[in-house]
């Protein structure tokens, strides 16, 4: 049976543990890519005998990814078609590709009228455009209003119209609203993760997510975010050599900032 004396030995070291001073560091990684890798010289060598864990400080970087790519960013219309050779690609096409950015739909919309007016494709009688895009906010889709002789074709494997909600296919003259609600933002989740701390879970699977997050501010902005809770998950190594740090989109994809630097300061402690 356990003395007083040890009890109160034991007390004391505990005392002692909870209230000396314990061992931390920063670590700043940063460069103009959403994947960093460290390496650190010297090695950072941790007491085996005890446990760290880790936290994200502060993340910075601009509001530079973009929903208009290659992969989405063609737009392809005829103006003097007959409806029934529209199906056939029978008659001249234009073919509209809109510049890799950060684009609303009211943007895409003022590209293609520009482009359209420079391939003279205006009604300038009426000063009203021959083919225009619209969103409708009630039902979260796009509208696409196209004037007689028109046709704009969505069947190309880039075409914007999985941005824009409608099908593959052709559109002609009138009102036509688009079978999906819109996509324009691609990236609904930034998330940043670490091969030094231990797993998290992310719908179910396992994944070194440290912190995930949206911008609170529009594209071209500059983002600042530090979070108002510090989480902090352990640290699986006791020497690191190296560190590899992402950031993601919600489905693990690497967020291309466009060259846009990219700071993250993480806070590592001793439990």
């Amino acid at each position: 049976m356990e003395s007083a004396l040890e009890k109160l030995s034991t007390i004391m070291e505990k005392v002692e543990r909870n209230t000396s001073p314990k061992s931390s560091f920063y670590i700043l990684v940063s460069k103009k890519n959403a994947k960093i890798r460290t390496q650190f010289n010297p090695l950072i060598e941790l007491d085996a005998s005890k446990k760290y864990e880790m936290c994200l400080l502060n993340l910075e970087t601009y509001f530079s990814f973009p929903n208009i790519s290659a992969t989405n960013n063609h737009f392809r219309y005829t103006p003097n078609a007959d409806r029934r050779l529209a199906e056939t690609r029978d008659h001249e096409w234009f073919d509209v590709f809109i510049p890799e950015g950060c684009y609303e739909i009211t943007d895409i919309n003022d590209y293609l009228q520009r482009i359209m007016k420079e391939n003279g494709h205006y009604d300038t009688v009426n000063e009203q455009p021959n083919v225009s895009i619209e969103p409708n906010s009630n039902t979260l889709k796009s509208v696409l209003t196209i004037a007689p002789l028109y046709v704009v074709d969505f069947r190309s494997d880039n075409s914007i119209r999985t941005v824009l909600g409608f099908n593959s296919g052709t559109y002609s003259d009138g009102y036509n609203e688009s079978e999906q609600i819109v996509n324009i933002m691609n990236v609904t989740s930034l998330r940043v993760t670490s091969d030094i701390i231990g797993a998290s879970y992310t719908n179910g699977s396992t994944a070194n997510m440290i912190y995930s997050f949206f911008p609170n501010v529009g594209p071209g902005y500059k983002i600042i975010e530090v979070p108002t809770n510090l989480v902090y998950l352990p640290v699986t190594l006791s020497t690191i050599s190296s560190m590899e740090t992402k950031l993601t989109d919600q489905n693990g994809k690497l967020v291309n900032l466009r060259g846009e630097e990219l700071s993250i300061r993480f806070h590592i402690r001793e439990v």
